[in-house]
């Protein structure tokens, strides 16, 4: 899973997949959800994302596996 947020237009990208999107659907103003060619869930596209959610901070909390954090 990636979080890539975009400076220039305010927007949020959670990658949840490596596949490509083929569909995607608006589910409420400025919050898009990509689909791969399976219907399967493989990204969300948030705009105006500062005024949506807390960019400042991320919390992740019991996951499955070993957690790896990488900071660019």
């Amino acid at each position: 899973m990636k979080f890539a947020y975009y400076l220039e237009t305010d927007s949020l990208y959670i990658d949840l997949s490596e596949k490509t999107s083929v569909k995607s659907m608006e589910i409420s103003e400025g919050v898009v959800l990509d689909y791969d060619k399976e219907g399967k869930l493989v990204g969300i596209d948030i705009d105006n994302a500062s005024s949506k959610v807390k960019l400042k901070e991320l919390i992740i909390d019991r996951l499955p596996s070993e957690n790896k954090m990488i900071f660019g």
